[in-house]
């Protein structure tokens, strides 16, 4: 069951940094919204994950990085928010 979920968190991974990617290329989201950054984190948190279980580990570092890089999205879309808000 455990390598069912694995799997499963893999492949949901997948599909959302595709979809970002998609998104974003077609012009349906823009890259610093808080969708895309959302959809690359989690979609790289998932493939981490999945790749490490199976002793993937170039991929494994590529999606930490996709974390760290997602993560950095975020806080820097927060802290232009209350930027915003704090001036307006």
């Amino acid at each position: 069951m455990l390598t069912l979920t694995i799997d499963v968190a893999g492949w949901i991974g997948m599909a959302l940094l595709i979809g970002a990617y998609a998104l974003v290329t077609t012009g349906r989201i823009l890259g610093p919204s808080l969708t895309f950054q959302l959809m690359n984190l989690v979609g790289g948190a998932l493939l981490m994950v999945n790749s490490g279980w199976y002793g993937a580990w170039p991929s494994a570092a590529l999606n930490l990085v996709w974390v760290v890089i997602g993560t950095v999205g975020l806080v820097r879309a927060r802290l232009r928010r209350q930027h915003v808000s704090a001036a307006g």
